[in-house]
């Protein structure tokens, strides 16, 4: 519509002319910047973070994205985080949740200058081989009857 109420065409020159006065009205408008947080923070807080939005994708279910954030303790360099990962479907997977990762972090944090850099090493050994003890271990922190239950039947956890 132009200044009398009248409906302009998209096509004709009118909403040229219209569409380059609404542009030079807005060429006085100034943005304001937001200036967004950049605390600084360290490598066990961006740690625990990190194993919390891992424990939270678990909860939902999310088990796979939980073992990839899990599979190697992140390091922190400035306020780039870079982890290892084994090879690039790994890391295709870890991409795909990327972005709510970093928003994670960069709330939690209150630094909005983090990076993630996920680095493929196919040489890579996880850090988190679990033996018999420390499968039973945790599957006892899950639920303490297990316990009861090896008692009862006399079960060995190195079977």
């Amino acid at each position: 519509m132009d200044d009398n109420g009248t409906k302009i065409s998209a096509l004709s020159l009118s909403s040229i002319r219209a569409k380059k006065a609404l542009e030079e009205n807005n060429k006085g408008i100034v943005k304001e910047v937001t200036h967004l947080p950049t605390e600084a923070f360290s490598e066990t807080e961006m740690l625990l973070h990190w194993n919390k939005y891992a424990q939270r994708l678990g909860d939902k279910g999310y088990k796979i994205m939980e073992s990839l954030l899990l599979i190697n303790d992140p390091k922190l360099n400035g306020t780039a985080i870079s982890i290892e990962l084994p090879n690039e479907g790994s890391k295709l997977d870890f991409e795909s949740e990327l972005n709510g990762l970093l928003g994670y972090l960069k709330g939690h944090l209150h630094n909005h200058d983090i990076t993630i850099e996920v680095i493929v090493n196919e040489s890579f050994e996880s850090k988190r081989s679990f033996n018999d003890q420390d499968r039973y271990n945790r599957l006892h922190e899950i639920n303490p009857n297990i316990e009861l239950l090896r008692t009862t039947f006399g079960l060995d956890i190195n079977a």
